[in-house]
């Protein structure tokens, strides 16, 4: 039976096999107590790597950014954030259910920042009417796409005046460290993905994306804003035990899987130049690992019927009007160009 292409998210990646050997041979304890040597060793390592103090490995990205809000904000407070932020508008609400934390959400402009005029404005005043405003959470790359790293060093300069906190919800850090470097002339993602945290008061980052490990994101901060976090991970039910088997996944993505998020970017370009042209399709153009595609027209009433030919060809995406694409370790050249080949077909059979 033939493999699916699976390009619905970076998230359906399955451990490779010399993952699944570093997980099989980690040291475990309970990280409950603080004694797992194999979840030390990875907040250890993702803190040195971006230049924190402290890390935190949690289960989630949502309950990550989750922790991070709490941490920066009580009762009665609020955050700046973008409407289309992955902690504003797909995590539940969960800061303003579980913390009482107000979101004051923000439209986006086109490149997906959020206007620096627009930030100011929002912020309230010191009086009783008001929440208080406490921080200012952006997210790189948001929909796939690269912050401008002089809008992040601008927007954290004016939270910083303002008296804000700063999060950055990097569930996909590396991609956008990526994309940057290659925007800079090298190839250091690494140097790119520090100088982007480090704009940052805390910073959420995900290893079971583009990373390729099976489940885990870290929370970095200073040992101070950790302390806070851990707290609300345990009552979050976040305290998980033997949890070296997961770090150790996650700590083999950081060794091994950084480098090859540029194959990834390579192939979202490459599916997109295939559709590229497509009557009724409106590709935009990827930063990195993910390609949006747009239906107008006549081929807007047809995406459900897309998406289920599609299917029952072994290639799975999503969306309804709006197609999203996510290339991954698990999608080759190959695939992708059988994807491309199923859409053109679908519109013009006689192609």
């Amino acid at each position: 039976m033939t493999r699916p292409i699976d390009l619905r998210s970076d998230t359906v990646t399955q451990p490779t096999a010399a993952m699944r050997e570093a997980m099989m041979a980690a040291p475990l304890g309970d990280d409950v107590f603080g004694t797992d040597p194999s979840v030390n060793a990875l907040q250890e390592k993702i803190a040195d790597l971006l230049g924190f103090e402290a890390a935190l490995f949690v289960p989630t990205g949502t309950q990550s950014n989750l922790c991070a809000i709490l941490a920066h904000c009580g009762r009665g407070d609020e955050y700046i954030v973008g409407q289309q932020a992955h902690c504003y508008r797909w995590e539940g609400g969960g800061a303003a259910v579980f913390g009482s934390v107000q979101p004051q959400p923000l439209e986006h402009a086109d490149d997906g920042t959020l206007p620096l005029d627009r930030i100011e404005a929002a912020i309230k005043p010191d009086d009783a009417h008001f929440a208080r405003t406490r921080l200012l959470a952006l997210e790189n790359t948001l929909g796939g796409r690269l912050l401008p790293f002089d809008y992040v060093q601008a927007a954290s300069a004016l939270a910083q005046r303002k008296g804000l906190q700063r999060h950055l919800d990097g569930a996909r850090l590396f991609n956008a460290a990526t994309a940057q470097a290659a925007l800079h002339g090298h190839g250091d993602v690494r140097l790119e993905a520090r100088r982007i945290a480090q704009c940052f008061d805390s910073v959420s980052v995900c290893f079971s994306k583009g990373l390729g490990a099976p489940v885990g994101s870290a929370l970095l901060g200073t040992r101070e804003f950790i302390a806070r976090a851990h707290r609300i991970r345990k009552m979050a039910g976040g305290g998980m035990r033997q949890s070296g088997l997961l770090a150790a996944a996650a700590a083999h993505a950081l060794d091994h899987h950084i480098d090859r998020l540029a194959e990834d970017h390579a192939l979202a370009q490459r599916l997109a130049h295939g559709l590229a042209g497509i009557a009724g399709l409106e590709v935009e153009a990827p930063h990195t690992n993910i390609v949006f595609v747009d239906l107008g027209g006549a081929a807007q009433s047809r995406s459900a019927e897309l998406l289920a030919s599609l299917q029952a060809q072994g290639i799975l995406a999503t969306g309804l009007y709006r197609l999203r694409f996510v290339t991954h370790q698990d999608i080759d050249a190959a695939g992708v160009d059988r994807a491309v080949a199923a859409i053109r077909a679908f519109f013009d059979p006689q192609a």
